[in-house]
Order: C-alpha cells, then sequence, then structure tokens
C-alpha cells in the first residue's frame, strides 16, 4: 500500500514529466531543493544550485514538445522512472526515452536527478 510520502513523491515525478511538456524554467526548477543537483545525461556536467538548474531547463522552452510517463517507482525518498519526450529540431522530430532516478530531500523537493541515455538513444524522424 502506498505511504503518503511515496504518493507525494509520485505527484511530484507525474507534475515534473507535465511541466517538461508544458511549463518554464521556472515551473520545473520550483519542484527542486535551492542546493539541488541534475546530471542529465549520467556522465555530463553535474548541474547543482536552482541557477544552474534553471539555465539547463531553458533550453527546452522554444522547443515544441510532448512528454508521456510510462513507468514509475517510488521507494521512500527515491524514484525511477520512464518517460517519453517527443521535439522538434528545426524541421526533425525527435523522441527520446530516458530512465530517471531521483532523491527527495526531507521537504519532498527533488534534491537530485540523474538522467540515463545516450546520443544513440535519440530517434530522429
Amino acid at each position: 500500500m502506498p505511504t503518503q510520502a511515496n504518493t507525494t513523491a509520485a505527484d511530484t515525478i507525474t507534475r515534473y514529466v507535465e511541466l517538461l511538456q508544458s511549463g518554464s524554467a521556472d515551473d520545473l526548477v520550483a519542484l527542486f531543493a535551492d542546493d539541488a543537483t541534475v546530471e542529465d545525461p549520467v556522465g555530463s556536467d553535474v548541474r547543482s544550485g536552482r541557477k544552474a538548474i534553471r539555465e539547463f531547463f531553458a533550453t527546452l522552452e522554444n522547443l515544441d514538445r510532448r512528454t508521456e510517463l510510462t513507468h514509475l517507482r517510488v521507494i521512500g525518498d527515491e524514484a525511477a522512472f520512464v518517460f517519453t519526450i517527443t521535439f522538434t529540431v528545426g524541421d526533425t522530430p525527435m523522441s527520446l526515452q530516458p530512465i530517471d532516478t531521483v532523491v527527495f530531500d526531507d521537504t519532498g523537493a527533488i534534491a537530485s536527478l540523474r538522467s540515463y541515455f545516450a546520443a544513440s538513444d535519440v530517434i530522429t524522424g
């Protein structure tokens, strides 16, 4: 049976994926702790703090994008999820299905987000 913390975490992940589709960088960064980190994709530079995370998400704002959450698992203060994001760069439609992991802080804010995918996982056409 889901706990209140798990339900809150699931709601946050659902909101995160929704905001990846239609939200602003400010909307997205509001889900994160002040000292949060984002490693997207894993192996790239880690962005630390809301300012750096906001700059990262600002790159999405001018893209026509759609998202769909397909799998979500929450255990305690951690979650793993898969979603599909489709977007267009120039005239080229693209899609990606990363596997993301999140750790939440004591307030329910995202403390850490890591996104697992490689350039070869991006599908064009």
